[in-house]
């Protein structure tokens, strides 16, 4: 296993030299956030990431994202032209040895959560989802953000892209996913990346919008669809987590060698279709972390793992749920739990 943290480019207040001071830490996990989706990141702008993390002793061998254009996601004439520059990116990231591309399919907006400061009784703050909080608000209004949402894609505005999803089910989307991996994954087999879908966040409907990557059922399909090794998944605990319906250690047993990258939280889930982002331990939230990355073990994972979302602890401030301290102590504790379940498994074998 491999661990890695997520960083957000020169505006980020959590630094590399930072991130650098966190033990067991391998590498970043970034993109190139100042080219509007659809379009081609230029080659110098990779390798500047990849220069800057290596000064600091980092790996830059996961990129999350490269966002996939909505008329990729809707099917519509541009797709393929948006398509092309898609694959051009893969193939500036394999000369600069990124490995994993980490990518979603939710149509609008990426993860939502309903509240970003939630008070809890020590004084520290953490995100939250509320259903019917969400279901009041109105998602045709600009002030309506969540940090890391890039909405420059949005040619004809939110409004228009919404009245275009309209017309489509769950079906459709299907329909333009499949073909999506139909040309990306024969490209990612010749240079050898591996793609890794991140889960709808959550994993259900939102705004009556189609969301199709919501679990166990969801892997099955787009792996017959396209039977790679290239095509795998970010198995996001949190996210698949806040759906008990989702088994995810028998999750993980099934599709153990698809699994490229992991977002590693815990949730816990305060009512129906409703949670709080809790501290990585176990014992914080409503997942059994030791069963999951026990699975992940079992199943020989050896990819890449990065502590998510965190609350904002001591006083920090910056962007929600991508502070420096909660996510360090995360880390750590699933570097501890790791070589725990590492050590037992050897001594088993031995």
């Amino acid at each position: 296993m491999k661990m890695t943290f997520r960083w957000f480019g020169d505006d980020d207040p959590v630094s590399l030299e930072y991130i650098s001071q966190i033990r067991m830490m391998t590498g970043i996990v970034s993109a190139v956030y100042d080219v509007p989706p659809g379009q081609v990141w230029p080659e110098q702008s990779i390798s500047r990431i990849k220069s800057l993390a290596a000064a600091r002793g980092l790996g830059f061998e996961v990129v999350e994202s490269v966002p996939v254009h909505e008329e990729i996601k809707l099917g519509g004439p541009k797709r393929d032209t948006l398509i092309n520059a898609f694959i051009e990116n893969i193939r500036r990231l394999a000369r600069q040895g990124v490995k994993v591309i980490c990518y979603n399919f939710m149509p609008v907006f990426d993860w939502m959560r309903s509240e970003l400061a939630r008070q809890l009784s020590d004084g520290s703050t953490t995100m939250a989802y509320d259903e019917e909080q969400v279901k009041r608000l109105n998602p045709v209004e600009g002030k309506l953000s969540l940090p890391g949402w890039d909405e420059s894609y949005l040619d004809d505005g939110r409004r228009e892209v919404l009245l275009r999803y309209e017309a489509m089910d769950d079906e459709a989307l299907w329909c333009s996913f499949e073909y999506f991996l139909s040309r990306v994954i024969p490209v990612c087999d010749q240079v050898g990346i591996k793609m890794a879908i991140h889960p709808d966040d959550p994993p259900w409907g939102i705004f009556g919008l189609p969301r199709i990557i919501t679990g166990d059922a969801s892997y099955e399909r787009m792996f017959r669809a396209m039977p790679s090794d290239a095509n795998g998944v970010t198995l996001c605990i949190g996210s698949l987590g806040s759906n008990p319906m989702n088994d995810l250690p028998a999750i993980i047993s099934r599709h153990a060698r698809k699994i490229h990258f992991v977002h590693a939280r815990n949730v816990l889930i305060t009512g129906e279709r409703c949670f709080e982002e809790a501290p990585h331990p176990s014992g914080c939230g409503s997942l059994d972390m030791y069963a999951i990355l026990k699975a992940l073990y079992d199943g020989g994972f050896d990819g890449y793992m990065r502590p998510d979302h965190g609350r904002m602890v001591w006083g920090e401030t910056g962007r929600p749920g991508y502070g420096l301290f909660d996510r360090a102590l995360g880390a750590t504790y699933l570097a501890g739990l790791w070589e725990a379940i590492e050590k037992a498994g050897r001594r088993a074998r031995d």
